[in-house]
């Protein structure tokens, strides 16, 4: 029997998959694609997965792949600049770095080949558990091979199918928009700095920066009032609109190269329970995040953490089921109040957007008043950014 099976081989997937088969612990890690290249991944390590990566030995694993720091955040409104961030925030602190998700998660898997009790099962779905005396003792993949574990864990996204297998449920938070993604070619005005820009225009809004791998990426929030004909729009020249004039430009010359729009549905909320009996969520499984600020793969990644402090000396030394499970909502336990606290301050930031986007007299005088105004925004914004960037409290890999 197999130890452990992760089914969802993202970046708490294969981070977990990786200390683990370091650690002597057989493991085998399950991935439904072919290929782990998608149209949309997250891309931002802040401070706090910069951190986690580091603990795990792997800072150097990033000098071999597509990446590069932010050097700044620039906040626009209707065509002035309110104020510019520079990176890092905190002194002497780690800038945000962009890194491209699908080298990560190959070069991860690459590393995790070394060691002989893991393996990597890829291209075929899960279908369902399997279950001994209601307990989880593995799963069925959808070709009919059936995988037992003394422990499954899933990591497999805000869409997951071993949470909808195991009926656990998720409590979904309101959203106020979703999102619409495109790429772009590159911009020279990103090749000596990379910034990352916020730019409202009236009502409309998106982010834009680029990416590791040197193209431009474009988020638009969409509202549900334009849920229903976004796809009538003529993005190229709406996109242009609502941007300063360099950025219009290079959207209009780029319009027969402009890829997208593809949808993407937010989905933010949290399990009342990570874990059943042989089994625990983690990652967007078990708290999917809002995109803002990038906390997906960084809560991910501080997951993997503390579970690694729980379960590995339990799994060595080879634990009955119930000390096993007696750990899962321990684990739980202590995650729990960072993701409460991240996603109350994503709550919050959204808040402050929704505020402009509702009044037309905030956005007028906050866009008239810039000079003055935008010292005393850029100071609320900084502070409110702390626990994003770093965490709510420190956590230390301790086996």
């Amino acid at each position: 029997m197999t130890q452990v099976v992760i089914v969802g081989a993202g970046p708490a997937g294969a981070a977990l998959a990786l200390l683990l088969g370091q650690r002597g612990i057989s493991v085998q890690l399950v991935e439904a694609s072919p290929t782990f290249r998608r149209t949309f991944r997250g891309e931002g390590l802040m401070p706090s997965g910069l951190d986690a990566l580091e603990q795990m030995g792997l800072s150097a694993l990033l000098d071999r792949i597509p990446h590069r720091a932010l050097d700044a955040w620039e906040f626009w409104l209707n065509q002035r600049s309110l104020f510019r961030v520079a990176e890092p925030i905190e002194p002497g602190g780690k800038p945000c770095t962009l890194v491209s998700q699908t080298a990560l998660l190959e070069a991860l898997i690459e590393q995790a080949r070394a060691y002989s009790g893991f393996e990597l099962v890829q291209g075929t779905p899960v279908q369902d558990l399997l279950w001994h005396e209601q307990r989880v003792a593995g799963i069925k993949l959808s070709d009919g091979r059936e995988l037992s574990a003394d422990l499954v864990i899933g990591t497999d996204g805000r869409n997951s199918v071993v949470r909808q297998r195991s009926r656990l449920a998720l409590e979904q938070q309101s959203q106020s928009f979703d999102i619409l993604w495109f790429k772009l070619p590159d911009h020279p005005r990103f090749k000596s700095e990379n910034v990352f820009y916020s730019i409202l225009q009236d009502r409309d809004a998106l982010g834009l920066f680029r990416s590791s791998e040197g193209e431009l990426q474009v988020g638009w929030a969409l509202r549900p009032s334009e849920a229903k004909d976004w796809q009538q729009v003529n993005w190229a020249e709406r996109l242009a609109a609502t941007s300063p004039d360099w950025l219009a430009e290079h959207f209009r010359q780029n319009a027969a190269t402009l890829e997208g729009p593809i949808l993407l549905l937010v989905v933010a909320g949290r399990c009342p329970r990570w874990s059943v009996p042989g089994l625990l969520l983690l990652g967007d499984a078990a708290h999917p995040m809002s995109p803002i600020r990038a906390q997906g793969i960084n809560m991910a990644l501080r997951d993997v953490l503390v579970t690694a402090n729980h379960l590995v000396p339990l799994l060595q030394q080879g634990a009955l089921p119930a000390a096993i499970d007696a750990a899962l909502p321990r684990i739980q336990a202590d995650r729990e109040p960072e993701i409460i606290r991240v996603q109350q301050l994503q709550r919050q930031e959204a808040a402050q957007a929704d505020l402009l986007e509702h009044s037309a007299f905030l956005r007028w005088g906050a866009s008239q008043f810039a000079p003055f105004l935008g010292p005393l925004v850029r100071y609320s914004w900084v502070k409110r950014q702390h626990q994003l960037r770093q965490g709510v409290a420190p956590i230390q890999l301790l086996v």
